[in-house]
């Protein structure tokens, strides 16, 4: 859909396009493609010079448009000067580790598309970052991980050659953008949460680094004059608009100035050895112990970082320190880390979680017997299974738009969440009866001996309202202490004063079951 800037009716975007689920939107000058995905299958449609928009690619495999992590129109996906349109793809492989294919945008055939080049690294992900912005010029600048952290790699589609540029440093390198004469990269570098910008020069190799806080990066982009502007959070700091210079170049009006606590670095050892990384907050420097709240991020393929949360600022503030733990299977720690679900969910992560828990009581820092576990998406689906399967170690849970019942949620995701699940699982989930039997949150509904407060979105197509709600009928049957909040809207809001009610209600929850919180009245 497409609305005025300034407020009205909704009209459609492209004529022709049917519904279903988005997999990406790219322009250039009289072109527009966009990524359809339905119970039918993915689709790529294109629409020339404002005309109807016509089938050009589609697959009963996930396909979307090159670039699709980003939002708005993807600098993955159409050439500066529109004449070749990149894919991402899981013919080859799966959902997590795409392959790229690029074809002729006004020339496609739907059932193959009108191939111009392909790349595929078996076993390994590649990403379209962002064409060339010089009119004509065929190169695309992508993320690859053979060497099993993420490096940056150019492919020349006139060409067939693929350069992928070494670097040192550990960590991995994300492209970010072009400066406008396509002479260098910007990369964005993380380490352990934390990023960093670069120039990367592609005629001598040289590295320069751009001075920036440690924190989060976001959006960084490389602007006509050749400056650098970018979006900056830290976690006691919220999000800036700032330069290469350290300006801020947008400032927004704030009424009040807000105190919150800094993220500290951690690391622990696992019960395999390993070294796990993530970071806690505490409410002050007493070392306490203090009641804890270890909060499990989603994805799984994602990870915590050093960025600005209101809501760990909140339990801050209520006296708790909370946790943030880079599980297994966590992205930003290479291939390896990452992979190590596939076919295994619902283990390290809750063997990561617990080690990261005996490691803070062991500091002084957490209380054992005022431990809560917390989480949203994947982070609701292992608070569910720790709540059931190590009753023992938490006062309460708070799950957040959770997997409660994974074979059921899998009838209703869309396309592409199955996509995922079939990748993360190594199949879909009544084929992996085994799997599911010990991993499956609701199979352990039973063992469950602490309140649980779920929040739930009625139109979630990521972690759907149905499933979560078979796992909460199992606690209901047995009387089980619960709380419900049911939300209108889909797997994460945006509107203000609805997260907020979200962040009271669980507030509330604590204020309840943990003694010794402080919570609004």
């Amino acid at each position: 859909l497409v609305q005025p800037f300034a407020g009205g009716p909704s009209e459609p975007f492209l004529a022709g396009v049917p519904d279903g689920w988005s997999e990406g939107l790219a322009q250039a000058a009289g072109v527009v493609a966009a990524g359809i995905s339905n119970r039918e299958g993915f689709s790529v449609f294109v629409s020339l010079e404002g005309g109807p928009a016509t089938q050009v690619y589609r697959s009963t495999e996930a396909v979307r448009i090159g670039g699709v992590d980003e939002r708005g129109f993807l600098r993955g996906g159409l050439s500066a000067d529109g004449s070749l349109l990149c894919l991402e793809h899981a013919e080859h492989g799966d959902l997590i580790h795409p392959a790229l294919r690029v074809i002729d945008p006004r020339s496609g055939d739907p059932r193959s598309g009108a191939n111009v080049a392909e790349q595929v690294d078996a076993g390994r992900s590649l990403f379209a970052k962002c064409w060339s912005p010089v009119a004509g010029d065929q190169r695309l600048a992508l993320d690859h991980e053979r060497d099993g952290d993420v490096r940056p790699g150019i492919w020349d589609i006139s060409s067939g050659e693929r350069r992928d540029i070494e670097l040192e440093p550990a960590g991995g390198f994300h492209v970010e953008g072009w400066w406008p004469d396509g002479s260098a990269l910007l990369l964005k570098h993380l380490v352990e949460g934390r990023h960093r910008l670069l120039r990367y020069e592609l005629d001598t190799g040289g590295l320069s680094t751009i001075p920036t806080e440690p924190g989060v990066i976001w959006n960084a982009r490389v602007r006509p004059d050749g400056h650098v502007w970018f979006l900056h959070e830290q976690g006691h700091r919220e999000r800036r608009v700032l330069d290469d210079g350290g300006a801020e170049v947008l400032r927004l009006e704030r009424t009040s100035t807000l105190s919150a606590r800094p993220y500290e670095s951690w690391h622990f050892t696992n019960a395999h050895g390993q070294r796990v990384h993530g970071f806690f907050v505490t409410p002050d420097d007493s070392g306490g112990p203090f009641p804890v709240i270890m909060f499990v991020h989603g994805g799984p393929t994602w990870l915590d970082m050093d960025r600005w949360q209101p809501e760990v600022q909140a339990y801050v503030d209520a006296g708790f320190a909370v946790a943030l733990v880079n599980y297994r299977g966590s992205i930003g720690y290479g291939r390896e880390w990452r992979d190590t679900l596939i076919g295994n969910i619902g283990g390290p992560e809750l063997e990561d979680v617990n080690a990261g828990l005996r490691d803070l009581v062991e500091r002084g820092l957490a209380d054992p017997s005022r431990a809560v576990i917390a989480g949203y998406s994947w982070g609701g689906y292992v608070t569910l299974l720790e709540l059931g399967k190590h009753p023992e170690l938490w006062v309460c849970g708070i799950a957040g738009v959770p997997i409660g019942d994974y074979e059921a949620g899998y009838e209703d995701l869309s396309p592409l969440l199955q996509a995922y699940d079939r990748a993360l699982l190594g199949a879909a989930p009544d084929e992996a009866p085994d799997l599911m039997r010990d991993r499956n949150p609701i199979n352990f509904a039973g063992g469950v001996c602490a309140p649980v407060l779920f929040l739930i979105g009625e139109n979630d197509s990521r972690c759907p309202y149905r499933q979560a709600m078979l796992y909460v009928e199992q606690l209901a049957a047995r009387g089980h202490p619960h709380d419900v909040y049911v939300f209108p809207t889909g797997h994460s809001p945006f509107d203000i004063d609805e997260r907020v009610r979200q962040v009271g209600k669980a507030l509330d929850f604590v204020g309840r079951h943990v003694p010794g919180v402080r919570t609004p009245a």
